[in-house]
């Protein structure tokens, strides 16, 4: 899945930085879409979708969550398994089948879902609204809604298993950040997850039986519909009440991994343990209260918005309390910089970057001049996508040896990390500021807006080290499948002598 969601974003960048310009690549992958190698606008929205849903769900939630819960939680807690290898193997299917329907709905004749990944109706809602909105969105909230299901099956198995089954003397003060991490992810799942999955199902009835939702007074090539007294800010509630806790189902697991690491190979345990569990409970209860400052300009009530903006600003304290104690942990630490380590140097480099930028966004009265621009883009994926991509590959390194009894190309993680790192800012970066200059995001081309015609050149740049950032991940994928392959190397990582 994680291939695919790049591939689409790579797609997507060519189309950016060489908007005239025909691709022979479009017409292979895109086929009828791409007529002469020219990208549709209407598979260009709909590339955005499915990028941002795989990426999203299908690569950072379940890619973290899933296989490091399922790896750690009993190795860590002294389990012997999970509280319920049932629930899991239902969790498992369920995912599977999930994405199976996602990756179908590629191949639809009307195309697949184009809204958004945040399918905002009326565009969602309305099948005739768009050829993405058809066959291809129901689909969608088919896999979403199944999605749902497995990753509720899959929380729920989580907590039980931190809370029943913890070996003797292991009390919650003892558990590892890894396992508070996954813990408290789950329960975040357990309490945001259920409302998205009612915004799918009342989605789904607004589109195939005649209900008012989130639709009032629609008007189509000049035809009134019949719908009266739904709302679509409504849905922006019900979306971003899970929405924004997501972050945190991402970046929570990916955090709890680079404190395994850093500790590890800084040689000294997690400076401020306690304060460390504390910003893990504080972020995922704030997580909670935060969602109203992604529709500052829905027509919020002002009053509202400065108490979003209030709560928003105040979980910036948990996040610099886990940054300084990051850097904390590496003082006069006896660092070994190996991939793992390096993965999780540059989340917490990241981590802090995209987080400055969120007090912007996070103010009402500067979110209203950046919203929906690029720097929105810049700011979620660094802090969230980048960050959570660099946990990933930290405890793949980690725990390759562990899990296959084989040992990583180091060389090959040095290069996988060093390119990916130049790139991901190379990417990212320069986006502040043609945010800052006002450009939208999810436009198809800007051609049209002499205002932006300077800055053309720049995402021109940005496509560059999207290309370059995207073919290097061959070389991760390379080390992966042929250190497996290999015979198994004399391990010299002591794991449950962590500070030797």
């Amino acid at each position: 899945m994680g291939i695919v969601g790049i591939a689409m974003s790579l797609l997507f960048r060519l189309q950016l930085a060489w908007p005239e310009q025909s691709f022979g690549i479009f017409e292979s992958t895109l086929g009828k879409w791409a007529p002469d190698g020219v990208m549709d606008p209407n598979v260009y929205l709909a590339l955005v979708t499915i990028h941002g849903t795989i990426m999203v769900f299908f690569v950072l939630t379940a890619g973290l969550s899933g296989t490091f819960s399922n790896l750690l939680i009993p190795l860590q807690i002294g389990a012997r398994d999970m509280a319920s290898g049932f629930l899991n193997m239902v969790s498992y299917w369920l995912f599977f089948l999930s994405s199976v329907i996602m990756l179908s709905s590629l191949f639809v004749e009307a195309g697949p879902a184009a809204a958004g990944w945040t399918i905002y109706p009326p565009l969602s809602a309305l099948a005739q609204a768009q050829p993405g909105s058809g066959l291809g969105m129901t689909l969608w909230l088919v896999s979403m809604a199944i999605f749902i299901a497995s990753s509720l099956l899959g929380s729920l198995n989580y907590i039980v298993t931190v809370i029943n089954l913890r070996t003797k003397g292991m009390s919650m003060t003892r558990l590892p950040l890894t396992i508070w991490a996954f813990f408290v992810t789950a329960i975040i799942g357990v309490v945001s997850f259920p409302v998205l999955l009612s915004a799918a199902l009342l989605l789904i009835m607004d589109r195939s039986f005649g209900t008012s939702f989130f639709l009032s007074d629609i008007f189509i090539q000049g035809e009134v519909l019949h719908y009266q007294g739904g709302s679509p800010v409504l849905f922006e509630h019900l979306f971003w009440f899970l929405g924004h806790p997501e972050v945190y189902i991402v970046l929570l697991p990916a955090l709890g991994i680079t404190s395994e690491v850093l500790a590890t190979n800084a040689r000294k345990p997690i400076f401020g343990y306690r304060a460390m569990v504390a910003s893990i409970l504080a972020i995922a209860f704030l997580s909670t209260i935060v969602w109203g400052h992604h529709m500052f300009i829905s027509g919020m009530n002002p009053f509202l918005g400065s108490v979003f903006t209030f709560t928003t600003l105040l979980i910036a304290i948990p996040s610099a309390v886990k940054a300084f104690n990051y850097i904390t942990t590496l003082w006069k630490g006896n660092l070994q910089l190996n991939p793992a380590m390096l993965f999780s140097i540059g989340l917490v480099s990241t981590f802090i970057t995209g987080g400055l930028t969120g007090i912007i966004l996070g103010d009402s009265t500067l979110d209203i001049n950046v919203h929906d621009t690029y720097f929105v883009v810049a700011h979620f994926h660094l802090v969230m996508g980048i960050s959570a991509l660099y946990g990933l590959f930290a405890g793949v390194y980690h725990w390759f040896p562990k899990m296959f009894g084989r040992m990583l190309n180091k060389q090959l993680g040095y290069i996988h990390f060093w390119i990916t790192a130049v790139c991901a800012y190379g990417v990212f970066f320069p986006m502040h500021f043609i945010g800052m200059a006002g450009l939208p995001r999810r436009y198809y081309e800007n051609t049209n807006f002499p205002l932006f015609d300077d800055l053309a050149n720049v995402n021109v740049i940005i496509t560059i080290f999207a290309l370059i950032g995207g073919i290097v991940q061959i070389v991760y994928l390379y080390n992966f499948f042929s250190s497996i392959a290999k015979n198994p190397n004399q391990l010299r990582i002591y794991f449950f002598r962590p500070y030797n």
